[in-house]
């Protein structure tokens, strides 16, 4: 049991939104994740920087749905220093799939590059790619049952 746990702070149905990855480019984003990784565009408006410089609010989703991704755009030199290393290098992201093979196999197929062969770990399989920034993510899953010895 966790010594840090409190009641919520909050009332029923909390659920995470959004995330942000910053990038060099609005457009080369929504190729990679949109044209690679196959999520959706929830949104793509113009917007306006709190100093009132032009900007585009974008989000994309994972194609069943769940947290949304906001695709910033860097703007001056503390965020272009964090693009590709929002989280230091480590695996920042993590996107939960059914078959990690099949899914590993069809995302190589569209260019997208991992840093590895899927992998089996005591909490299924994985594999670490890399997105358009450079961020890593782990693609999830289950691990695959063992095989059922022919009758």
């Amino acid at each position: 049991m966790c010594a840090r746990q409190h009641p919520p702070p909050y009332g029923a149905g909390v659920q995470l939104a959004l995330v942000t990855v910053v990038v060099d480019d609005y457009d080369d984003a929504l190729e990679f994740f949109v044209d690679r990784l196959g999520f959706v565009l929830a949104e793509d408006s113009p917007a306006v920087t709190t100093d009132g410089r032009p900007k585009r609010w974008v989000v994309v989703q994972p194609p069943g749905g769940g947290a949304g991704v906001l695709l910033a755009r860097a703007d001056g030199a503390d965020q272009v220093g964090v693009v590709g290393r929002q989280a230091a290098g480590r695996v920042g992201f993590f996107l939960d799939v059914d078959d990690v093979d099949a899914q590993h196999a069809a995302l190589r197929s569209r260019g997208v590059v991992f840093v590895g062969p899927p992998r089996t770990e005591r909490y299924g399989r994985v594999a670490v790619f890399l997105d358009v920034a450079g961020n890593r993510w782990d693609l999830r899953g289950p691990a695959p049952s063992p095989a059922t010895p022919a009758g």
